[in-house]
């Protein structure tokens, strides 16, 4: 039977962390750190991850600003406001919360964050930094996800990870990650051949494919560590991408849906935003 990784648990143990660092660094050079989130249009899963991260925000001591605009806003007035924040010394960090309505180009307002201020990790800068193994700021889950490897003595070295999933926001970046420490890395997808193999084949198993339990217990190998970043609303409850009740009798450690990656993401956002006041 697995030990569950406690996402909720741990995700308070950093945040009363961050709170003290936040403390000091008010105290020490009268710097506050600011988080500006963006949210155009009111699509509902997004309305609650905003008011979220406002709310952790406040938790650890630090400043936001949030900006709800309508969904007909223009892509221009998006940029401009990108433009504003950018040049705003209280902000230390821009998250547009994705998806943005179809007629603004997502790429384009990503690109036009500065890459000091993107504590989301997505602008081609901090991407190519982090392929390079150079210091940047990295995507919230997947840095979420090895903050929960680390703080659980997962070996990571010479192990043999698999990623199920390969999005810009958590399949590739955490291919980066696990390489720099030394995993040997597999990354699958919908066009995998005998996807059962690989998995089968994983110390560390990180699943991020936005398909209910699609994950079964058959394809987890005895004593492996799997990473479920899926949210998925079935009936009217929250699963993951990996059939818990069946993996939890076969893994080492096993994270759940909810409670497990969810939390560490908005915490991980928090951390990347005091690294860019430190930077500032």
């Amino acid at each position: 039977m697995a030990q569950i990784i406690d996402g909720k648990a741990l995700s308070k143990e950093i945040r009363l962390e961050l709170t003290e660092e936040v403390a000091q660094m008010k105290e020490e050079q009268g710097i506050v750190p600011g988080l500006a989130v963006v949210l155009v249009g009111e699509d509902p899963a997004s309305t609650v991850y905003v008011r979220n991260k406002e709310k952790a925000c406040g938790e650890v001591g630090m400043y936001s600003e949030v900006y709800r605009l309508p969904k007909e806003t223009s892509e221009e007035d998006v940029l401009l406001l990108i433009s504003k924040l950018n040049e705003d010394s209280k902000i230390h960090g821009i998250l547009v919360q994705l998806p943005v309505p179809d007629h603004i180009d997502e790429s384009k307002v990503l690109n036009n964050i500065d890459p000091k201020k993107d504590v989301d990790g997505f602008h081609p800068v901090n991407v190519g930094k982090l392929f390079s193994g150079e210091d940047a700021f990295v995507p919230c889950t997947p840095l979420g996800v090895m903050e929960m490897l680390h703080r659980n003595n997962v070996e990571i070295k010479g192990k043999e990870a698999v990623i199920i999933g390969r999005s810009n926001i958590v399949g590739k970046p955490m291919a980066a990650l696990l390489l720099q420490e030394h995993a040997t890395v597999t990354i699958c997808h919908s066009r995998t051949a005998d996807l059962k193999a690989h998995a089968k084949n994983a110390d560390i198993l990180v699943v991020a494919t936005g398909r209910a339990n699609m994950v079964t217990g058959d394809m987890v190998k005895p004593g492996a560590t799997v990473i479920d970043v899926g949210i998925n609303r079935v009936d009217d409850v929250l699963v993951g991408d990996v059939n818990f009740e069946e993996a939890k009798e076969v893994a080492g450690l096993i994270t759940p849906v909810p409670g497990g990656v969810g939390p560490m993401t908005i915490t991980m956002l928090l951390k990347n935003t005091l690294k860019a006041a430190k930077i500032s």
